[in-house]
């Protein structure tokens, strides 16, 4: 048996650039929601960047959102500010709620074939409640939401912990992600597999690591380890 675990920001739902706008709005800021899309693939390699360097919880997600504000032209003197207000508000509003294009459906096909399917995100501790908001959360046999646990990811007892969730080893695990080292290195540290879900190229080669710029490359990873022995022709 194989189970899949998908992390949520950036792989089943990305950032909601319009309700960040949305947002700064109400603090009396006007950001344009297009710049805030362009910028964010160079917020998340510094979100990358600060994990390499060991940074977690509250402290890596600033840094995301600095990096995001300040590019996207928010005032620089209420950058701190404005970051420091939306991780509060972030259990109440999370700005991560619009769909990755067809990763839901995917998710929803594989637990119809009978493979576990699970999720395993770095969070705030309400992501089974936004899942349910969202009408997601009957997809998925396990939510493991670091704000509710000890560790985070990439500590390998988080993926650990996600594969027992499933009823897996370790090893019998692939996990979706788009972050190297939270992602990436954490599954292979812990012996997954690992689906690299970016644009960005891969830091390294391993035969347990696929790299997928798009859903229709990540069904194709799946098929080649043989988890969906079926591919339609219009996905």
């Amino acid at each position: 048996m194989t189970a899949v675990t998908f992390d949520f920001g950036q792989t089943l739902a990305e950032l909601d650039s319009a309700m960040v706008a949305a947002r700064l709005s109400e603090r009396g800021v006007r950001v344009a929601a297009d710049r805030v899309e362009a910028e964010c693939q160079g917020a998340w390699r510094a979100y990358n960047e600060a994990k390499q360097a060991g940074a977690q919880g509250e402290h890596v997600w600033k840094v995301l959102m600095h990096t995001l504000l300040g590019r996207s032209g928010a005032p620089p003197e209420r950058v701190g500010e404005l970051a420091d207000w939306l991780w509060s508000e972030q259990p109440r509003r999370n700005l991560w709620r619009r769909p990755v294009a067809g990763m839901i459906e995917l998710a929803r096909e594989l637990a119809a074939s009978g493979i576990p399917v699970g999720v395993l995100s770095n969070s705030e501790g309400r992501l089974a409640e936004l899942l349910e908001e969202l009408g997601w959360n009957a997809v998925f046999s396990s939510i493991v939401d670091s704000g509710r646990l000890p560790f985070e990811k990439p500590d390998p007892r988080i993926f650990s912990h996600a594969a027992a969730m499933l009823g897996v080893a370790p090893p019998s695990l692939v996990h979706v992600g788009d972050a190297w080292e939270a992602d990436v290195r954490g599954a292979l540290d812990v012996g997954a597999r690992a689906i690299y879900f970016s644009r960005d190229a891969p830091l390294e080669t391993n035969h347990r690591l696929a790299w997928c710029r798009d859903v229709a490359e990540v069904r194709r990873a799946l098929n080649n380890w043989g988890l969906l022995i079926e591919q339609e022709a219009s996905k």
